[in-house]
């Protein structure tokens, strides 16, 4: 089976939005920052997206080397059109997805990172792969998924082709965790979790062996996850 990250793909001009897709599985898919993305469209926070809207991403590509600050001051100083106004204003309170909304307790769920599972590594990151952006890692079908740092789940389904059941984490504004490969979701969009907490179950969808796929982004960038993960 290929998957999606042996396959190198380009940024089109824009996306059409399907049902089940956020504003983050977008930009994970084309490796956008997602505070950019949503800037380039308008679209200010909880980031609320529709079936069949038209999202431009060419525009978000073209800045993605600017500082931190330069870009958490775009972000705010954008306007939404009244349409995204009106109808984010109607599910505000009612969608699950709306994660922005729901601020974490660094009390109750510190950022920490820890190894997402206790498997060997079956393939590691590389900066000379321009398609294979995480690490796999080896475990039995059904074993603990584990969160690899407290967070908001900002996506949770199998929309993104090559990664099977898939969940992705915001950790905070710059970086995001991403899980693929899973036999069953524990976890749902807008959900809290704190970092150790089982959120899925090892599996083989979207893939030929069971196994996770697990990735870090920051910013919209992939790093290497054994930067950030406890030695050992």
């Amino acid at each position: 089976m290929v998957e999606r990250q042996e396959r190198v793909s380009t940024v089109p001009a824009s996306h059409k939005v399907s049902a089940g897709e956020t504003l983050y599985s977008i930009s994970w898919r084309y490796n956008l920052d997602f505070r950019r993305l949503a800037a380039t469209n308008g679209i200010r926070s909880p980031y609320t997206i529709f079936p069949n809207q038209k999202i431009r991403l060419l525009d978000s590509t073209k800045d993605n080397s600017r500082s931190n600050n330069q870009r958490q001051a775009v972000t705010p100083a954008t306007k939404p059109t009244s349409k995204t106004t009106a109808s984010s204003n109607k599910t505000k309170t009612s969608k699950p997805a709306n994660t922005d909304a729901i601020a974490l307790n660094r009390s109750t769920h510190p950022f920490r990172w820890q190894w997402p599972a206790k498997g060997k590594t079956l393939r590691g990151y590389s900066t000379k792969s321009a398609v294979h952006k995480g690490i796999d890692l080896q475990g039995k079908l059904g074993e603990p998924v584990h969160a690899a740092n407290s967070g908001t789940v900002v996506y949770a389904g199998s929309g993104l082709v090559g990664y099977g059941n898939l969940l992705i984490i915001k950790h905070n504004e710059h970086y995001l965790s991403a899980y693929g490969h899973n036999r069953r979701l524990l976890v749902k969009e807008g959900e809290l979790v704190k970092v150790g907490q089982k959120i899925a179950e090892f599996g083989d969808t979207g893939t030929d062996k069971v196994k996770l796929h697990f990735e870090i982004r920051r910013d919209g960038k992939p790093v290497n996850p054994l930067g950030l993960l406890p030695k050992g």
